[in-house]
């Protein structure tokens, strides 16, 4: 048996999952109605809605399966992710792949698969809506269109989810989406015994922006600062727009001195921004900084609320120097 190695985009991909919150949740007609068409249009016993964990593939929709979940490494949707296009498999007791896999050498006695993999609009590719028959078979041009056309729907369920935890202007998560993935990312932490600091960023002076110079304006002064978050913070930190004017940051595996350097570079990249664009405005920041302290933040809330009221003494500190 062979286990499918991990996407080059595993971490994204396993943090859009995150963010969308679907994972143990119960089943939905919107999804189980795609299944029970797939099953009926193509005369198989077994039709799921699959998305793959970081050690398991779960079943958001299954018809003619009880089990809800399978390990990952006996995942044949593992392998589908892989691709972009439908992943076949005629026979899996002739594909040195699968021909020892647990689930053909035993219940459910996989022979045939065909699973399209579901993508969503930042390319990550989160599952599969998949067939699986217990005796060999394959598809023709006709029925693996079908089977696409079945798909686009299942991701246009799946991006409905998506926008609901996505910002619309700056494409970083919103408040909702923040939370479900910094509440992962602080319990890795708590789990692994590593340090984590969340920043709580406010653009000073954003009134002002949008007085002088126009809402369109302050739309892209946002956007722009989100850009400097994505590009200044490492792929492993989580980063999202909470309302308005206000920004978070949450670094994981990351002290004081990490924390210091990523501020750095936030404004490095905010200075390079304001030198191309002349836009005769700064963008510039306050910032409240707090350390985890699993024993006095037992939840991502609980962060927030420290950093925010950091933020705001800084702000006020900040405004006092002003009149001095």
């Amino acid at each position: 048996m062979l286990v499918a190695p991990k996407p080059e985009n595993e971490s994204t991909r396993l943090a859009t999952l995150r963010t969308l919150r679907i994972l143990d949740t119960p089943p939905e007609e919107r999804f189980d109605r795609l299944t029970r068409l797939a099953r009926h249009l193509f005369d198989v016993p077994i039709a799921l809605v699959s998305l793959i964990d970081e050690n398991r593939q779960w079943f958001k929709s299954c018809t003619g399966l009880e089990a809800r979940e399978t390990p990952r490494d006996v995942s044949f949707c593992s392998h589908a992710i892989l691709q972009d296009d439908l992943l076949m498999i005629p026979d899996a007791r002739a594909d040195s792949r699968f021909r020892d896999n647990p689930l053909v050498v035993g219940e459910p006695n996989i022979r045939f698969y065909a699973g399209q993999p579901l993508t969503v609009p930042n390319g990550a590719r989160l599952g599969t809506l998949c067939l699986i028959d217990r005796r060999p078979r394959t598809l023709d041009a006709k029925q693996r269109g079908l089977l696409l056309d079945l798909a686009r729907i299942a991701e246009q369920e799946l991006a409905a989810i998506e926008l609901a935890t996505v910002d619309d202007l700056t494409l970083i998560p919103n408040r909702r989406g923040f939370e479900a993935l910094a509440q992962h990312a602080l319990n890795v932490c708590k789990r692994m015994g590593h340090r984590a600091s969340l920043l709580f960023f406010d653009l000073d002076g954003f009134k002002q922006i949008n007085d002088s110079y126009g809402h369109a304006e302050g739309d892209r002064a946002l956007a722009t600062f989100a850009a400097a978050l994505r590009n200044s913070f490492r792929h492993t930190d989580v980063i999202g727009r909470l309302g308005g004017d206000e920004f978070v940051a949450l670094l994981t595996d990351a002290g004081d001195d990490e924390t210091a350097r990523a501020l750095d570079r936030l404004r490095a990249t905010l200075a390079g921004h304001e030198a191309a664009a002349e836009r005769g405005y700064d963008i510039r920041f306050s910032v409240g900084q707090t350390q985890y302290d699993p024993a006095r933040h037992a939840t991502v809330i609980d962060l927030l609320a420290a950093s925010d009221s950091q933020m705001y003494a800084h702000k006020m500190a900040q405004k006092k120097g002003l009149r001095h």
